[in-house]
């Protein structure tokens, strides 16, 4: 059974959230941008308790609006403009994607095996993919994120997220996070409180960096020449977490900064005021 409500893309004048589930409604620190690569907002039915979400199967957040409820729903690349439906409680809830256009990056990297990897390279990637694979699903229940972040390291905003990316003549997939330009060694700190759920030297990523901040709100921040944090390590925002660097498949010094919402990676900058 689908409940048309139509798409209810909210501004933050009308639209209220609060980081717990029984908290009084507060403004959502951010602007809702429905786009591939961006996040929506959708109200959902009310009642008095938080409705049970999903999107694509996965886990949604949810949080208290001034009418009610309120979906806040990471928008994977690969999702086609259109109307689109979230899972509540059982019942089809619809929304809509709108279209974006995202430019061309083309990127000559040194060590063409970071382009073309060999068996072994690949065999290495696939065990990484395995691991990485439940981190972006992180659902800590003790953390409820604030979903207001700060950027991890300063710098200059280089290579935007959703490039569609050629590495020395290769397509390969559309750029996942953002990209920061720093001098080598500069301490990154976390973005917004959360546990370290994953660290390690992986093939493109480098040395790297996992933070769950709640409720399936995840930071990967990688390249990193030093990682001074452990695993199951809780985190406020600013604490450090390592430096800046060039590993994996880096063309120079430059933190890149991935976030995920539902394990759809979206656009950092909606949450740093900008939009994508």
């Amino acid at each position: 059974m689908r409940l048309r409500l139509g798409t209810l893309v909210l501004s933050l004048a009308a639209l209220a959230g609060s980081p717990g589930h029984g908290a009084e409604p507060q403004s959502l620190p951010f602007k809702p941008s429905p786009v591939p690569g961006g996040v929506a907002v959708v109200a959902l039915p009310a009642k008095a308790t938080a409705p049970a979400v999903t999107y694509r199967g996965e886990p949604v957040i949810t949080r208290r609006s001034s009418q009610g409820w309120v979906a806040v729903v990471g928008i994977p690349l690969s999702a086609k403009p259109g109307e689109q439906a979230l899972e509540v409680d059982g019942r089809g809830v619809p929304f809509a994607i709108k279209a974006k256009h995202y430019p061309e990056q083309r990127v000559h990297v040194e060590d063409q095996r970071k382009v073309t990897p060999n068996a072994e390279d690949e065999a290495r990637i696939a065990r990484e993919q395995v691991l990485m694979a439940p981190v972006w699903k992180a659902w800590p229940e003790a953390l409820i994120p604030s979903l207001s972040f700060r950027q991890p390291t300063p710098g200059a905003l280089t290579a935007s997220f959703g490039m569609r990316r050629i590495f020395n003549g290769v397509p390969r997939s559309p750029h996942s996070g953002l990209d920061i330009r720093s001098p080598q060694g500069q301490a990154v700190r976390a973005p917004a409180p959360g546990r370290v759920v994953l660290t390690g030297d992986f093939f493109y990523s480098g040395n790297a960096v996992f933070i769950a901040h709640g409720e399936g709100v995840v930071s990967l921040l990688c390249h990193l020449s030093k990682i001074t944090v452990k695993e199951g390590q809780v985190l406020q925002a600013g604490d450090v977490v390592g430096e800046v660097g060039k590993t994996g498949r880096a063309t120079g010094p430059h933190l890149h900064w991935s976030l995920s919402l539902n394990n759809a990676r979206v656009d950092p900058r909606i949450f740093l005021g900008g939009h994508p």
